[in-house]
C-alpha cells in the first residue's frame, strides 16, 4: 500500500513538472540587446570614428534593453523607447546607405526575437 502511494505521488510530481516545463518553453526568451559590433562594422563598412561611436551606441542599447527586460511593468514601452533611441543615435552617426542597411538588419533581428515595437 505504501509503495503504491509513493508511486502515485512520484507520478503526480513528474506530471506536474512536465506540465510546468511545457508552459515555460511557450514564452520567447528576452533579447538583451547584445550586438556583435565587429560583424556590424564589417557589414556597414564603418570608418574608424564611426566604429567607436557605434560601439558606444551598442553598449548603451544593451544596457537599456537589460533595464527594460527587468522592468515588471511597462517593459514593452521601455523596449520601444530603447529601440527608437538606438535608431535615432545611429541615424546621427551613419550615412544614408549605412542607416538604411542598419534599419533592415534591426527590423529582421526584432522580428526574429519576437519583439513588436508598434504601438497598440
Amino acid at each position: 500500500m505504501m509503495k503504491s502511494g509513493l508511486t502515485f505521488i512520484a507520478a503526480l510530481a513528474f506530471s506536474a513538472t512536465v506540465f510546468a516545463n511545457g508552459n515555460q518553453t511557450a514564452t520567447p526568451e528576452k533579447w538583451n540587446g547584445s550586438i556583435n559590433k565587429v560583424q556590424l562594422g564589417k557589414y556597414l563598412k564603418l570608418s574608424s570614428q564611426q566604429s567607436e561611436e557605434v560601439a558606444d551606441i551598442c553598449d548603451f542599447f544593451e544596457a537599456e534593453m537589460k533595464i527594460a527586460n527587468r522592468a515588471k511593468e511597462g517593459n514593452n514601452e521601455k523596449i520601444r523607447k530603447a529601440v527608437y533611441g538606438n535608431l535615432k543615435l545611429m541615424k546621427n552617426t551613419l550615412n544614408e546607405k549605412q542607416y538604411s542597411d542598419y534599419l533592415k538588419l534591426m527590423g529582421m533581428t526584432l522580428r526574429n526575437k519576437g519583439i513588436d515595437i508598434e504601438k497598440k
